[in-house]
């Protein structure tokens, strides 16, 4: 198992489009990936379980992957957190 803390940094948190890319990437992987934020864990390879944490910009989460290609996921959603959800230019 691995386990990530990660900071939402783009300007509008896990909204819609953030938390489908966050999906799109995961979806590839055959781990199992769950994100915690504010007392709450969720399926991070669902997009209405991401959308329930209302994750705003600041907001810290925690990452758990688990499985053959965790690290390698880890590492896509981590590259996808630092790009800012390819948002902010």
């Amino acid at each position: 198992m691995i386990e990530r803390e990660l900071v939402i940094t783009n300007k509008l948190g896990l909204h819609a489009r953030a938390t489908a890319k966050l999906v799109q990437v995961l979806a590839p992987y055959r781990c199992n990936a769950t994100l915690t934020a504010k007392g709450r864990e969720v399926n991070a390879k669902s997009i209405m379980g991401v959308m329930l944490l209302a994750a705003g910009q600041g907001t810290p989460v925690v990452l758990r992957v688990e499985g053959e290609d965790a690290e390698a996921a880890a590492e896509a959603v981590g590259a996808l957190f630092e790009r800012r959800f390819d948002e902010d230019s």
